[in-house]
């Protein structure tokens, strides 16, 4: 799908890290998108914690301009679903939409695969588990759908499964999915990181890996189909608006 306004903005906006890699990783996403859609002006914002700041960013544009900002979230969380509509109300910001975020594209299940085969693993590994690890909410609903991601990747493999663990959530551990899956017959292990940026809850998670002898893939990081998948998120939200 692709929708073209006039003069419209695609403010993609990032939750915001001490760590700079984040910030970094947050930058080298909106550098593709700006390759794939040449034309579109393309800003980068965040939430917290780094500059610039989606208020400042949508209070310096232009009255005329059309602006959807796009998150560059992985899920509907407390996130997307309360700090970007009040930081966007804060702006005093008319005629701004907001985009879905990434979410559970096939699109990222197969970046997450290239990942992993990155580490040496294989669809036809029959001994395999693969943890897919991600960093939680409080939000059930929004734990639900990433555990999603599981079974999508894990979908024409031989491996013994795939189960999800998440950083922040105890009742939901990476030693527990290690565990289950081990129960299920895995006798090997590998970690796949459902982040897009290495941050402290990736290095938390690789030292986890080092102690424990696992394997771990690299996050999604700043992959070109990240990126289709944000221009696919704003098209959308065009679209949406334009219907209304």
């Amino acid at each position: 799908m692709r929708v073209a306004l006039v003069m419209s903005t695609l403010v993609l906006t990032a939750h915001g890290s001490r760590d700079p890699r984040s910030g970094a990783n947050a930058g080298a996403v909106a550098a593709r998108v700006r390759l794939l859609r040449p034309g579109l002006d393309v800003r980068l914002a965040f939430l917290d914690l780094n500059e610039p700041g989606l208020v400042d960013v949508l209070a310096g544009l232009p009255d005329s301009r059309r602006a959807v900002v796009t998150p560059l979230l992985l899920a509907s969380a407390y996130h997307a679903r309360r700090d970007i509509p009040k930081q966007i109300a804060e702006a005093g910001a008319h005629g701004v939409g907001q985009a879905d975020v990434l979410g559970e594209d096939d699109r990222l299940v197969s970046v997450l695969r290239e990942r992993l085969s990155r580490v040496g693993v294989s669809a036809l590994d029959d001994d395999l588990g693969v943890m897919v690890v991600a960093i939680g909410s409080s939000d059930a609903a929004a734990n639900a759908r990433t555990a999603q991601v599981a079974s999508r990747l894990a979908a024409g493999t031989s491996w013994v499964g795939a189960a999800t663990g998440f950083s922040t959530r105890p009742d939901a551990s990476v030693a527990r999915a290690a565990h289950q899956l081990r129960r299920r017959g895995a006798r090997r292990l590998v970690i796949a990181p459902w982040f897009l940026a290495p941050g402290l809850f990736t290095d938390k998670l690789a030292a986890y890996a080092r102690d424990n002898g696992i394997p771990m893939a690299a996050p999604l990081g700043a992959h070109p189909l990240v990126a289709e998948t944000v221009l696919d998120r704003y098209d959308q939200a065009l679209a949406q608006n334009a219907a209304a």
